[in-house]
């Protein structure tokens, strides 16, 4: 008799925990649907499907309301009970447009944008690999909201709003991208992400200092890369992809290859990408001002002007680029999730375009204006733990450390002599992130940041015919840059149809910067910057129906003075230097947003927005 109860209890244990996992698939087709995304607010957690269209829900077992939804399919809502009563098999309808579709992490954690006050777009997996971009800049393109500026084809500086380069802050894997020498010309930093390797993007338009703290003026660029997945079933699970491309505007072949293997408490992911763009070749109908018919090429020493045998082809814009990328997650309990992650990134040398086309005297200005190669690498460290009693429902720990180079190599025609600028920086940073909901209908969201950018900057002076080289002056002083903050942010739902939402952080950051006097007569050797500055935001979404949303939104944001604003010396432009300024403040921007959207039906969704924003005491150049 004790073995029968032992082994009914045995199949009792095994039902239970098959019943713990979630089977979703379409409706018509009856296929598997991977990421669709689950959400509960009582208790905090989340789940996402897998290829096999499962999610293991044990954590929601006692959730009153588990949100369903995945893009192009009907948002569902539906309690634990009622999915248990379906044998924990959901069948989603197809809606492609759908006024609330998908969950996005606008305030770092998992949530419906129909909570969300501001403007978010969400370029998904399936889009990304419709559209095809060659790089991520073009992935950020593909919303049709960003402006992707390119001074030559190794590059992609997005601009929002208005708003550009250091006044937009770009975030992966949820830890800043940004660092001390983000400068207000463009930058191409984003080009270092692998398109291949990003799950999905998100665009937040508008302030967002209160979560992410400086810089977040125009907007927020989220990257969320292929994340490890476990195995639901007994044994491991192996997934992958590979892809080729050759595409004849610019000569371009490249190749990715990515594996993801799963066991129950342990998940890889590992991918490569190699890329290799020729010579781009620009189109027939356009204007003239980019068509360079001749290339300078260094022959038996002597530099020569080479005429072009095809004027549409862009001499030199080809480069290669290599991206890797290695996660491991660990999953030692129901509580607790630990993920590390691997980033390189690392291209070639490649002409900056627009310097290559200025003339002098009738001969080309330079013989070489190159940037260097742009290297990035990131380790990341990521723990989620859930479950905190009194203080949280949901913790989330990353440590980062990222390592930055990049150079600009410049040589005038005729000349012996070629400059080399490097900049490093060594970035460091700690986000504590917690959520907390709090009777039912307050969600907190708080925590506290801390960064700290490292920057050496050198520089050197070749004498390529004598093969000699010296000490050149440096594009920026020796410096530090360090941010210190805390913030806390309120939801309130007040009833079904109507969101509040409210937020405050205080930042403090400092700078630190030594100036070598040898080649420039500075009236000053050091500089420092300790300032503070409190930003906030307050805003709410209504929904009276299913295919209504009206939503408003007013934030501050700031942006401190970095190691580029306060001590870059270079020459921007024939006739101009820009010196240092060791006396600049913050900048603070004012904005308010109002959003509508409508859907009509299945086949038509129109969506409104509309924004003012202040820019205040802005870091622009100012005569000396």
């Amino acid at each position: 008799m004790k073995h029968i109860l032992t082994i009914c209890s045995l199949l009792l244990l095994a039902l239970g925990a098959y019943a713990q996992t979630v089977t979703i698939k379409d409706r018509e087709t009856r296929e598997p649907l991977e990421g669709v995304v689950l959400t509960s607010e009582t208790p905090r957690v989340a789940a996402e499907t897998d290829r096999a269209g499962q999610a293991e829900i044990a954590a929601f077992k006692d959730s009153g309301r588990i949100v369903v939804s995945r893009p192009g399919y009907q948002t569902v809502a539906l309690s634990y009970a009622e999915i248990a009563a379906r044998s924990f098999i959901l069948l989603l309808r197809a809606a492609p447009f759908e006024a609330h579709e998908v969950v996005v992490s606008a305030t770092r954690w998992r949530q419906s944008p129909g909570d969300v006050p501001a403007q978010v777009a969400t370029i998904t997996a399936v889009e990304a690999e419709l559209q095809n971009p060659q790089t991520a800049a073009d992935l950020l393109g593909v919303t049709g909201l960003v402006f992707i500026q390119k001074s030559q084809q190794g590059g992609g500086s997005p601009m929002i709003r208005g708003f550009a380069t250091n006044r937009l802050l770009y975030a992966v894997d949820g830890v800043r991208m940004n660092t001390a020498i983000f400068r207000a010309g463009n930058i191409q930093n984003v080009i270092s992400l692998d398109p291949f390797a990003i799950e999905t993007a998100e665009v937040l338009f508008g302030p967002a200092s209160v979560i992410y703290g400086s810089d977040a003026i125009g907007g927020v660029m989220s990257f969320q890369t292929l994340t490890p997945e476990f195995s639901l079933s007994g044994g491991p699970s192996v997934t992958g992809g590979a892809a080729g491309r050759y595409s004849s505007a610019n000569g371009e072949t490249t190749g990715h290859f990515h594996v993801s293997a799963g066991w129950k408490k342990w998940a890889l992911t590992t991918s490569i990408s190699s890329f290799d763009f020729g010579d781009l070749r620009q189109g027939r109908h356009g204007p003239d001002d980019y068509i360079k018919p001749f290339y300078v090429q260094r022959v038996d020493g002597v530099d020569t002007v080479v005429t072009q045998d095809d004027p549409l082809l862009q001499v030199p814009s080809g480069y290669t680029q290599t991206n890797l990328m290695q996660k491991v997650r660990f999953k030692p309990g129901d509580k607790w999730d630990l993920q590390y992650a691997f980033h390189y990134s690392e291209t070639s040398s490649y002409g900056r375009y627009d310097r290559h086309n200025r003339l002098r005297n009738g001969l080309p200005r330079y013989a070489e204006w190159d940037y260097g190669p742009q290297k990035w690498m990131m380790n990341n460290l990521a723990v989620t733990r859930d479950g905190g009693g009194a203080l949280f429902d949901q913790m989330t720990l990353r440590l980062a450390q990222q390592s930055f180079e990049e150079s600009r190599i410049d040589r005038s025609i005729n000349d012996a002599e070629r400059h080399i600028r490097v900049e490093e920086v060594e970035a460091t940073s700690a986000n504590l992130d917690f959520t907390k909901t709090l009777g039912g209908r307050h969600t907190l969201y708080y925590g506290a940041e801390y960064v700290s950018d490292d920057v050496a900057s050198t520089g050197t002076d070749e004498d390529i015919v004598a093969g000699t080289s010296a000490p050149g002056p440096s594009r920026y002083p020796q410096a530090t840059w360090q941010s210190v903050a805390a913030y806390v942010s309120d939801q309130v739902r007040l009833s079904e149809r109507f969101v509040l939402q409210a937020g405050l952080r205080y930042n403090v950051f400092m700078l630190d910067a030594e100036f070598d006097t040898t080649f420039y007569p500075f009236p000053f050797t050091e500089a420092h910057i300790n300032d503070g500055s409190l930003t906030g935001s307050i805003g709410g979404v209504y929904r009276p129906s299913s295919s209504w949303v009206f939503s408003a939104n007013f934030a501050t944001a700031f942006r401190s003075p970095n190691v580029d604003d306060m001590g870059k010396v270079f020459d921007s432009e024939p006739g101009s230097v820009v010196v240092p300024n060791p006396a600049l403040e913050a900048e603070y921007a004012y904005s308010f947003d109002v959003g509508v959207a409508k859907v009509f039906g299945d086949s038509v969704k129109v969506d409104l927005a509309g924004y003012y924003t202040t820019l205040d005491n802005a870091m622009v150049r100012r005569d000396f």
